[in-house]
């Protein structure tokens, strides 16, 4: 059995969860299974009235931070969920993590989420980080509310952060991509039905191609450079590809990473999987490098 087997079977274990309780309880088991990394530092705080954490390895540079805004479809996934991921990412880059707690649908729909993470990225200004020393990133839906945000900032006239990451991006909440009926059989995680429900929850009436909740169909110049990476047994692999080629068609600098045989947010579960590390790795260079 391949590490990525492994991964698939401990996905497999369980009967799919069905509700909004069981399904935020289901993502915290199977992504927080594994420690975060040794030496990492966690502090519990509040960003703008929002829940948040801050995770910090030994040689973290205090002056840079990534604003991490976790996956989950916009109705789950949290802190505990993601912060094996968050910590190794600022750890990777060799900054601090500020990893957020924003507000979930169906509860709080959309602009709830948008809004938690403009009012974070703004404390964070406030607190005196400059622009530049700052990076935005998350996966799934965290990938679709990074590049919202930039786009809202931008809209607004705001300073804009160094560089942006974007893990396995739900960018299209209408979703039209090839691959969501093409990589069925093998995502064993994202199918179209479960999305169609997410989607429906956050959206709460809106539009499914309204730019906020669906960048894919935003203005998207003017933003910051940009990574991108994507597992090729995805449903939402064309969501990637598109969107790295709508930023590349709107001259913004962009990496597009398809990595074979991986699945859904796979660095969630790198302490068990080396092309996790190695993603993590080739992001946290980009991250330092902020993407120059």
């Amino acid at each position: 059995m391949t590490e990525i087997d492994d991964v698939r079977a401990l996905l497999g274990g369980r009967p799919r969860p069905v509700g909004w309780d069981e399904r935020r309880t289901r993502i915290e088991e199977v992504a927080a299974v594994d420690p975060p990394p040794q030496g990492v530092v966690f502090t519990a705080t509040t960003i703008a009235g929002v829940p948040a954490e801050w995770s910090a390895a030994p040689d973290a540079d205090a002056r840079r931070v990534l604003l991490y805004l976790h996956g989950g479809g916009y109705c789950s996934g949290s802190i505990v969920s993601h912060r094996n991921l968050a910590s190794r990412a600022g750890q990777s880059a060799g900054m601090r993590c500020l990893a957020l707690q924003y507000r979930l649908a169906p509860e709080h729909p959309a602009p709830a989420a948008l809004e938690d993470a403009r009012g974070a990225y703004e404390a964070l200004l406030h607190q005196g980080f400059a622009p530049g020393d700052i990076a935005v990133g998350g996966d799934s839906a965290g990938g679709g509310l990074t590049l919202a945000l930039m786009v809202a900032l931008r809209d607004a006239g705001r300073p804009l952060p160094g560089c942006g990451w974007l893990i396995s991006p739900w960018v299209d909440l209408a979703m039209t991509g090839a691959s969501m009926d093409s990589k069925d059989a093998v995502d064993p995680l994202i199918h179209r039905g479960y999305l169609d429900e997410l989607g429906a929850a956050y959206r709460a009436g809106r539009a499914a191609d309204d730019p906020l909740v669906s960048p894919l169909h935003a203005d998207l110049s003017g933003l910051p450079p940009m990574l991108v990476q994507v597992g090729s047994a995805e449903t939402l692999l064309d969501d990637a590809v598109r969107i790295a080629g709508r930023l590349g068609a709107a001259d913004v600098p962009v990496r597009l990473e398809v990595w074979p045989a991986m699945i859904h947010a796979w660095m969630l579960w790198a302490g068990r999987l080396e092309d996790g590390r190695r993603a993590l790795a080739s992001a946290g260079d980009f991250l330092r490098r902020r993407g120059v």
